[in-house]
């Protein structure tokens, strides 16, 4: 058994983890629980999935007026389609979450880390093409 946060309400949901492929659905709200797209998270939201989620966490720090950013954001789009529910993937808009930014010692964007209980495993900064950015993920999960 592991526990996952709903996209929807961020309630936790305890489900069996042969079972994560079963289109399992939010024991509160009855929304799906992977939705196939990265979560937008504010630094609350972000804190809340550290601290609560048990699947991996690959997080992409951005910001609005970065245009490495911008032309990353369909890329990590395409590849949490592919790979949840193999991890959460949430993205931290830097300006509106610079507690989280500032925790996590961000310095350049884009910036994709991943997380493992709460506990940063990987990082890797800067724009990825998708080829890269799979292998990363194969690498460090």
């Amino acid at each position: 058994m592991i526990q996952t946060l709903c996209p929807h309400c961020l309630t936790p949901n305890r489900i069996d983890s042969s079972r994560l492929g079963d289109r399992p659905k939010c024991g509160k709200c009855h929304q799906a629980l992977f939705i196939g797209a990265p979560l937008a998270a504010d630094d609350a939201q972000f804190q809340r999935l550290l601290s609560k989620e048990q699947l991996p966490l690959v997080v992409d720090f951005w910001a609005d007026w970065c245009g490495p950013c911008k032309a990353m954001a369909p890329v990590f789009a395409k590849v949490a389609a592919e790979q949840e529910p193999r991890a959460r993937f949430v993205k931290v808009d830097t300006e509106r979450a610079r507690q989280a930014a500032s925790q996590c010692n961000i310095r350049s964007i884009p910036t994709l880390m991943i997380f493992k209980n709460g506990k940063p495993v990987a990082q890797q900064a800067g724009a990825l093409p998708y080829p890269n950015l799979v292998q990363w993920l194969n690498s460090a999960l």
